[in-house]
């Protein structure tokens, strides 16, 4: 058996990206395994679900997993029974969720297939983060640097537009700064609340790789401005670390760690920060606070 016989069947009423999300964060912690990933999208009728079951029946026999997500209790009961026969492994990821929101709201669910999800206030306030992260990307707009509710700082490919990218997924306005060897960082950036500020760093050996990997990828063999080499790295850092304490920001290594856990990160950092300057960090709609005491 090789890792490429591993296949996860994600069978959906909708888009089937429930699923998938929940596949690659479960397959994250086989980091030492390969799985593909096998959608099966709008099963909505019972012809849909055959094929879908039939696809994963050609798989009997090798290394199979199926996650499925249906409102429809029937559907879901059917693709149940039909991968216990088969002897295939599988996960409800709708069913228990819904009952246990019926059983708290005293609510019986619509089960509606293919509903929009969260086209409410957290989705407008999403799209206008993203849209606000985008706009200020690399300090290009130094005046709106106190507009955002939280500011990154850090040298180049630290992880900063990634990062306030996703930071602006879950509906935070997040804008960055690059600092740059040789040019003073925008003035506006000592206006900004400490609080608000969180700088990045990384490993200077992990910092060089990233770097050269870029450079590699615009087709330029090596830079002459010190942007690859390791020493010109290391003194870089020195002077972010001197940049960092003047800002009075905490700091964040981002060496090796997922985009998804430097973001719970700023934003804890962030929280706790804001409560010590007598503050509130901005909670996006339909977000509430996971530290205790807030």
């Amino acid at each position: 058996m090789t890792d490429d016989d591993l296949e996860i069947h994600l069978i959906a009423d909708s888009t089937g990206e429930t699923a998938a999300r929940i596949a690659r964060a479960a397959v994250a912690q086989f980091p030492s395994r390969d799985f593909t990933l096998v959608r099966h999208r709008r099963v909505t009728t019972p012809e849909a679900l055959v094929t879908a079951l039939d696809a994963v029946r050609a798989r009997e026999g090798r290394p199979t997993a199926v996650l499925f997500t249906f409102v429809s209790a029937d559907r879901a009961k059917v693709a149940a029974q039909a991968c216990a026969e088969m002897g295939v492994p599988y996960a409800d990821l709708m069913t228990d969720a819904v009952a246990a929101l019926r059983t708290i709201s005293g609510t019986e669910p619509d089960r509606v297939p293919l509903r929009p999800v969260g086209v409410e206030v957290d989705y407008f306030t999403r799209i206008a983060a993203i849209d606000f992260a985008v706009r200020n990307d690399d300090g290009v707009a130094p005046s709106a640097l106190h507009e955002g509710d939280i500011c990154l700082v850090g040298p180049s490919r630290s992880g900063k537009t990634p990062l306030s990218i996703f930071l602006g997924y879950l509906g935070y306005k997040v804008v960055n700064v690059p600092i740059v060897p040789g040019i003073d960082p925008p003035p506006e950036l000592f206006g900004v609340d400490r609080w608000r500020l969180v700088g990045l760093t990384m490993d200077a050996e992990k910092l060089q790789q990233v770097r050269a990997e870029r450079v590699k990828g615009q087709g330029y063999a090596r830079m002459k401005d010190g942007y690859t080499n390791l020493l010109a790295i290391y003194d870089e850092l020195d002077a972010m670390k001197a940049l960092h304490r003047k800002l009075g920001c905490a700091v964040l290594n981002t060496t090796d760690m997922a985009l998804e856990e430097s973001a719970a990160r700023v934003i804890d950092i962030v929280t706790e920060r804001a409560k010590r300057f007598g503050s509130t960090l901005r909670r996006p709609a339909n977000i509430t606070s996971e530290l205790p005491g807030e």
